[in-house]
């Protein structure tokens, strides 16, 4: 279960890398709503799904 979790966090923090260096890069306000977004919807998946297991 622990790896589950380890490979699910590098997956958000890769995503969140990723989308605010192609994407956001010059724009602070939408890379912060964006990356809070992510980590939320990150967090309920994980509660709704990951955790039942």
């Amino acid at each position: 279960m622990r790896t589950v979790v380890v490979v699910y966090l590098l997956v958000m923090v890769t995503l969140i890398v990723s989308i605010d260096f192609f994407f956001l890069r010059h724009n602070f306000s939408a890379r912060l709503l964006v990356n809070v977004g992510i980590v939320v919807a990150f967090i309920l998946s994980y509660l709704l799904l990951l955790r039942r297991s």
